[in-house]
């Protein structure tokens, strides 16, 4: 074949496959308005901007979209698919936003239904199941946020946070026995304090909260900005992308400080998954459509996060520089560790199995 003629073939196929998308895409709005509502949960407006997230979906669709419990952890978004099965109503959850290791679990207790987005192949294969149950969005580093009213000097590594000055200080923004977060910021200790382990991070983290709780540095609440603002968690271990976002939004009422650790750097990647009994299942699908297309992964940056498309987005320059300007020194994502599923699934089981044994604190 002359190279004319193959590419005038490759774009007859090209413009064969756009119509095709075009005509499923329709049809799955047609759906989705029909079903007319859409049901979220576990998704604050200040987690790597869901706020915005949400809006734009509602605004572009014209989709009431129902949102469940904000502050729920992953485990808990399992919980609710589980015991909503035959609910067809607002409590039962469409999809779920929950920890990478959630991802294979929901799967695995056939909590989810399979769907791949129209932009499946730039997903990375490392962060999605290859069958389409769940898919990463994405991802952010662990770090100290700061109250810098109440805290003179700022921690700048886990060590740091053993020091009397700290005391009543230090919490986690959740429930280490349930939230995807606090298990990560649990293994992020401990991978400082092993130098690097990953085998021995979860026990090492495990006796470093241990005794953090015993020197009376740590806080049995769950740190959030309201908490931090009060000053009852001055330092609250957090996802940079949620602890930027609060430095926003409390507008130095009181000084907010982020540092990322210099050493137990953690990278946490966030999937995606429609539930096997969701009572909107198309809906649900657009919605996946609309995270995972260049306008919804634009939007994470908006919230400080990495979206999983990055790379791609910026390979084909659709990254506004006004974005990749807001975002973290770029040096702090260079050292971070970005833990394998099978890693994830061997720390948290340790974590959430031995947290009331080994450390004996009630977070709530």
């Amino acid at each position: 074949m002359n190279k004319p003629l193959r590419c005038a073939v490759l774009g007859a196929l090209a413009l064969l496959a756009n119509t095709a998308f075009a005509d499923n895409l329709n049809a799955l709005i047609q759906a989705a308005k029909k079903e007319g509502e859409l049901n979220v949960i576990a998704l604050p407006h200040d987690w790597c901007g869901y706020g915005g997230v949400i809006a734009g979906f509602k605004a572009k669709y014209g989709i009431k979209v129902n949102e469940l419990n904000p502050d729920a952890g992953s485990a808990d978004e399992l919980e609710a698919i589980k015991a909503n099965k035959s609910n067809k109503g607002p409590q039962a959850p469409d999809v779920i936003d929950v920890g990478l290791s959630f991802g294979p679990q929901a799967k695995a207790a056939g909590l989810l239904q399979p769907y791949k987005v129209s932009n499946w192949k730039t997903i990375p294969d490392s962060v999605k199941d290859k069958d389409g149950y769940w898919y990463g969005d994405y991802y952010g580093v662990l770090a100290f946020e700061v109250n810098k009213d109440l805290v003179a000097k700022t921690p700048t590594d886990w060590s740091d946070l053993l020091k009397p000055e700290y005391k009543n200080a230090v919490a986690l923004a959740g429930d280490p026995r349930a939230a995807n977060q606090a298990i990560q910021g649990v293994f992020a200790a401990g991978l400082s304090q092993s130098k690097g382990n990953v085998a021995k991070a979860a026990d090492a983290g495990l006796k470093f909260f241990a005794q953090l709780n015993k020197s009376g540095n740590f806080v049995p609440v769950i740190g959030k900005a309201a908490s931090l603002a009060q000053g009852s968690t001055p330092i609250v271990i957090r996802w940079d992308y949620n602890a930027l976002a609060d430095r926003d939004t409390l507008k130095g009422n009181p000084k907010v400080e982020v540092v990322v650790p210099k050493s137990g750097v953690v990278a946490g990647v966030y999937a995606q998954g429609i539930s096997a009994y969701a009572p909107h299942p198309n809906a649900a699908k657009l919605w996946q459509e609309y995270l995972f297309s260049d306008e919804g992964q634009l939007a994470w940056l908006k919230g400080y996060c990495h979206p999983t498309r990055f790379n791609d987005l910026a390979a084909r320059k659709k990254i506004p520089q006004d974005l990749l300007s807001r975002m973290p020194d770029a040096a702090a994502y260079k050292k971070a560790l970005f833990p394998t599923l099978e890693q994830q699934e061997a720390y948290k089981a340790v974590i959430t199995k031995q947290w009331d044994s080994v450390v004996g604190s009630n977070v709530k």
